[in-house]
């Protein structure tokens, strides 16, 4: 199974754009897991949440691997958890950096802040959007193609990406 990873700082288009590449190849995507527990939690998150929140990425996105698709696209991974703990509490708890050492991502899009910035109770840095990117830039290193551009560019890049990789 080739594995997708649509990820990048707060309000970039990352789960339009998981979306549409999961309707244009017909396939399963993988919702990005903080929304959901976020949504469900009754108090501000702390430190430990986002190790459960780390586990039930993981578990989502294994549900759907079980789907036998030959193509799976996720909204967000375990790199945003990191990312998000190294920035709010200076450190990132030792398992999900050993996760992200296990994962076998075939391809990262890193969506650019380039895309106006939509409120959401969830978002928290407004204001730090291009000094995140550069942060996911350098953990990604050279494994990622960054999306740039208006919604209709980024489907084309991200399609282009892909297609060459089911090549």
């Amino acid at each position: 199974m080739v594995k997708i990873v649509v990820t990048g700082p707060e309000s970039t288009g990352k789960t339009t754009l998981a979306q549409q590449l999961a309707a244009h190849y017909q396939t399963a995507w993988v919702a990005e897991y903080a929304r959901i527990y976020l949504n469900n939690l009754h108090h501000p998150y702390e430190l430990a949440d986002l190790l459960s929140i780390a586990k039930g990425q993981l578990a989502s996105e294994e549900v759907a691997r079980m789907k036998d698709q030959k193509l799976l696209i996720c909204d967000t991974s375990l790199e945003v958890i990191k990312i998000w703990s190294q920035e709010k509490y200076q450190t990132c708890h030792p398992w999900i950096l050993d996760q992200l050492q296990k994962q076998q991502i075939d391809l990262y899009l890193l969506c650019a802040p380039d895309i106006p910035w939509q409120p959401d109770p969830q978002r928290e840095n407004p204001e730090d959007r291009h000094r995140l990117f550069t942060i996911y830039q350098h953990e990604l290193e050279k494994s990622h193609m960054e999306i740039r551009g208006d919604e209709d560019q980024r489907l084309s890049i991200a399609i282009q990406a892909v297609d060459s990789l089911l090549k």
